[in-house]
């Protein structure tokens, strides 16, 4: 494989596993919060941010865990024939039906940007065009240049009124991120099928190695 191909793969599997295992305590904040939303309710007044709080962890653990789902083959998926495929059997497969997947991404980004760009004041059809002027301002003019390009700031129609744009910007960059995972998912499998491993070298797959020695270990103890 040509080694500007194995870096991109090597790179984009190291950051989305450190993301993915920081990710993966953000449970704990999900259940923080709703626990203190049973006993606020039960024993003081009700809190009114803790419902939109406990949503907007959901939707960073969910979208900025995915990437390292699916760099653990972790995700959902229809398994009545493929799980007895061999390892090159998967990998024709994979290396087609991936394309749904990116294309899929490729429109979810494309959406999220366009939201993100809504909440942020803009109600265009151009969202693009808008952060480039709004990236060029900032870098030419500083943070009162950028502000100035800035609209009506979208809030939430609640009673707590949170802004949107920060678990919309964690939404796009969640779904960038899936995105490069699974074209990086792509060159693994063309790798497999040229025999080749890129998968063995991944973080993810060597802690998994780890595990399973882990476990060996306590059995034959």
């Amino acid at each position: 494989m040509p080694r500007l191909i194995v870096r991109y793969v090597r790179v984009v599997d190291a950051v989305n596993y450190r993301i993915g295992r920081v990710i993966m305590y953000g449970i704990f904040v999900m259940v923080g919060v709703l626990m203190w939303s049973s006993i606020s309710k039960t024993f003081f007044y009700p809190s009114k941010w803790t419902l939109e709080v406990a949503q907007f962890a959901l939707v960073a653990y969910y979208l900025m865990g995915g990437p390292y789902s699916i760099q653990l083959a972790a995700n959902v998926r229809m398994d009545l024939f493929y799980g007895n495929w061999s390892a090159r059997q998967k990998a024709w497969v994979d290396v087609f039906t991936i394309w749904f997947l990116v294309f899929y991404l490729a429109v979810m980004i494309h959406g999220a940007i366009g939201s993100t760009a809504y909440s942020l004041g803009y109600f265009g059809d151009a969202p693009y065009a808008f952060f480039r002027e709004l990236i060029g301002a900032f870098l030419t003019g500083g943070v009162d240049a950028a502000r100035e390009k800035l609209g009506f700031i979208e809030r939430s129609p609640t009673a707590w009124r949170p802004y949107l744009w920060p678990v919309k910007v964690i939404a796009t960059i969640g779904i960038f991120l899936m995105l490069l995972q699974a074209i990086a998912e792509f060159f693994k499998d063309l790798a497999e099928l040229r025999g080749i491993d890129l998968r063995r070298d991944s973080p993810a797959h060597r802690h998994h190695e780890e595990d399973i020695y882990d476990d060996h270990d306590e059995e034959t103890a």
